[in-house]
């Protein structure tokens, strides 16, 4: 199945990629780098991520205190958020489609 990031996950991503870009050359990249591959294992395996509430789950980001929720639909994967685990909890509620 095929993961789709919401549009404002997907800037949460960049944004954060960004700030770790201008922290240390090429800290950016390898979030980016995390994140795609985190990406791929929700891809493989959603059923793995831990429940979050309800229908969502979750993936750690590894090396980054960051977290993936997701949602299993149909047809794909809806990632609602690239969240940082220690800003805003539940800020993202209102992406669910």
């Amino acid at each position: 199945m095929k993961a789709i990031f919401h549009p404002e996950a997907h800037q949460e991503m960049i944004e954060s990629a960004r700030f770790y870009e201008e922290k240390s050359r090429g800290l950016g990249a390898d979030f980016l780098t995390v994140v795609e591959n985190t990406t791929r294992r929700i891809e493989q395996n959603p059923e793995a991520g831990t429940i979050e509430r309800a229908s969502i789950r979750k993936r750690l980001v590894p090396g980054f205190p960051f977290t993936i929720l997701y949602e299993i639909q149909l047809d794909r994967i809806f990632l609602a958020a690239v969240m940082h685990q220690q800003r805003r909890p539940g800020y993202w509620k209102t992406r669910l489609e």
